[in-house]
Parts: structure tokens; C-alpha cells; sequence
């Protein structure tokens, strides 16, 4: 907050005659992170065809890529702070953000007759694209697979996630 208010050429006290607290702040900062996720999403989607796998590939490429250009935001997003997670705010923009998620879900189980709840499948590609937005930024990967190629994985593993678990 001190490293924005000097870029803004303004007080550290500046902020809090228009905020209540560091908290609400925050909480905006957060409030946009998702707002931006999802829109920036979206846009990935249409550009890549509304319903078809590619655009399946591009929202979840689209994740780890913003997760990691932005990864303090992306970390505060996701829980760095529990009192922030909770905060009504963030809460709704975060299920706004995911309920767009799972819409673009929803139109590629319609397109590909999956019967699935959409929901469901959404939650199990979220897991490994968190997981490996996290373990990617957090250089993990380099540890136990020096140059792996996460797009790739990405590619390859997202038909087995998006398999049909209904018609088993």
C-alpha cells in the first residue's frame, strides 16, 4: 500500500480518508483480480469458440497465465490473507467469477452431450489448473522435471479431465 501511494505521489494516510481499513482496500484490489480473471476469460473463450475444446484450452491456459503474470494478486485472490477470503465482497466476486467458469463449462458438456454436471467437471479441472498455476510459480516443477512443459501438460491432460464420469 505505501509502494502505490508513492507511485501516486501521495500520503501513506491518503487511502484511508476514502477506505475504512488496509482490509477494504484489499478487498477492491481482490474484487478487481476476479472482475479481470473473468473477463479476461471470457474474451479467451469467444476468441477460441464458445463450447469447443480449444476454448476449453484457452480459459484454463488463460488461468496459469494470469496466475503467473500476477502472482501477488493471484496469491492474495487465493486465500494469502483467510480474513480477506471470507470478506462478503470477495466472496461474491469470487463465486461471480466462478459461476462464469462453470458457464463456459456448461456450454462444452452442451456441445459434447457430457452429462456430467458441468459443475462437477469444472471442480476437477480447477484442481490440477490451480495445482499447476501454484507449482509452476512456485518453481516446484523445476525440482522434479527441469523444463517440463506445462502448456503441454495442460494439452494432454484436460481430455482425460473432461471425460464424461456420468456414463461410466
Amino acid at each position: 500500500l505505501a509502494d502505490a501511494c508513492r507511485l501516486a505521489g501521495v500520503s501513506t494516510a491518503a487511502p484511508y480518508k476514502h477506505f475504512r481499513d488496509r482490509n477494504e482496500v484489499l478487498e477492491i484490489v481482490i474484487q478487481r483480480g476476479f472482475s479481470r480473471m473473468a473477463d479476461e476469460g471470457d474474451t479467451a473463450v469467444a476468441e477460441a469458440g464458445a463450447g469447443t475444446f480449444a476454448a476449453m484450452v484457452a480459459l484454463n491456459t488463460h488461468y496459469v497465465d494470469f496466475a503467473l503474470e500476477n502472482q501477488s494478486l493471484f496469491r492474495l485472490m487465493f486465500g494469502q490473507h483467510p480474513e480477506l477470503k471470507t470478506a462478503d465482497p470477495v466472496l461474491e466476486c469470487g463465486q461471480d467469477c466462478f459461476g462464469r467458469v462453470v458457464s463456459h463449462f456448461a456450454d462444452y458438456c452442451r456441445a459434447e452431450r457430457i452429462a456430467e454436471d458441468p459443475h462437477a467437471v469444472c471442480l476437477r479441472v480447477w484442481t490440477f489448473i490451480h495445482g499447476l498455476a501454484c507449482l509452476k510459480m512456485d518453481e516446484d516443477y523445476d525440482a522434479v522435471s527441469p523444463g517440463l512443459d506445462c502448456r503441454q501438460l495442460l494439452v494432454d491432460t484436460l481430455p482425460l479431465l473432461l471425460q464424461d464420469r456420468a456414463s461410466r
